[in-house]
């Protein structure tokens, strides 16, 4: 019996849905971020899976897929799916689309596949044109999908006291709560100094080494958010990681706000147009219930005694 989890994306920094989820989308509207000109784009994932050693029974292979968000609209193209595969889709915390492949029995030396295409149109974001109208929300104000991201989450340890610590330390404790978010943005940008393609630490090790990825550097920038009162959490593209952070306006209506922690200055806007592949950095893990994850990657399990499925997960960028 095989049982695997590719547990996370190579996220190198680059420095510079269930199916009724797909066609929902809407541009920004209100006081946030205006949307620039958006760049097309092809996605594929998948996988394919060849039974070795004898016939296979039972598979089930999880993958994620873009979804759509207000800077970004997604629509499946083409499903590429061998007979005998069913597959179907679903949405985990309202964060990520899931592709859900199930193959009943696959025969010793078969193979089969399940592959989706999708078309992503994602938005430039350009920042607000009045950032003086934002602040940080009271607790009764932060809707319930947005309260998960003041807690803890996998190497984003907020709730460690030398993070608190120094929230406290550089958190004004006046002025337009817009500048204030971006008091925590300049120090760690001043503070930490970005070494490329280093495992995965977290948030505590970059505080305390004063060196981090763009993984790292993104962790302690929400760890200091969130040990100050802001919702904050992980945007994952293509490579690369970022944050983004929630704001109300003068009516209550919230926002969230990205920025790149790592690479070329942008706070409160994303000239970066790669494809969000998901967000948020604190799911239960599909394979162990116990264990937390940052990131929800593929997975298999099935198989049978002496019988194996091996697997090709597919996560690409196709030609245009």
């Amino acid at each position: 019996m095989i049982r695997i989890a590719i547990t996370s994306l190579v996220l190198w920094c680059w420095l510079v849905a269930w199916q009724p989820g797909f066609g929902q989308f809407k541009t920004e509207e209100g006081k946030g971020c205006r949307l620039g000109d958006p760049v097309v784009m092809r996605w594929q994932a998948g996988m394919v899976i060849t039974a070795s050693g004898g016939a296979c029974r039972g598979i089930k292979g999880t993958a994620p897929i873009p979804r759509n968000w207000p800077e970004q609209q997604v629509e499946i193209v083409e499903e590429d799916v061998s007979p005998g595969v069913s597959l179907r889709y679903q949405t985990v915390d309202g964060l990520v689309d899931m592709m859900v492949v199930q193959i009943p029995n696959l025969p010793g030396g078969k193979e089969a596949k399940a592959l989706v295409t999708v078309e992503v149109r994602r938005f430039v974001q350009l920042p607000p044109p009045d950032t003086s109208i934002f602040r940080i929300p009271e607790t009764r104000q932060i809707p319930v999908a947005a309260r998960p991201f003041l807690g803890t989450s996998p190497k984003i340890e907020s709730r460690d006291p030398k993070i608190v610590a120094k929230a406290k330390e550089i958190f004004p404790a006046e002025g337009k709560d817009w500048d204030r978010v971006k008091a925590i943005y300049d120090w760690v940008r001043e503070h930490v100094t970005y070494k490329q393609n280093t495992p995965l630490r977290g948030a505590l090790a970059a505080l305390k080494d004063g060196t981090g990825d763009c993984e790292d550097m993104t962790s302690l920038f929400i760890a200091l958010c969130r040990a100050s009162g802001i919702p904050s959490r992980t945007v994952w593209v293509q490579g690369h990681c970022y944050p983004e952070f929630f704001l109300v306006d003068d009516e209550g209506t919230g926002y969230w706000f990205p920025c790149q922690v790592a690479g070329t200055e942008a706070f409160g806007e994303m000239p970066d147009a790669r494809i969000i592949l998901q967000k948020g950095d604190n799911f239960r893990s599909p394979i162990n219930s116990r264990e937390r994850v940052r990131y929800l990657a593929e997975t298999l399990t099935g198989g049978s005694a002496g019988a194996n499925p091996s697997v090709r997960f597919i996560r690409q960028r196709l030609a245009e």
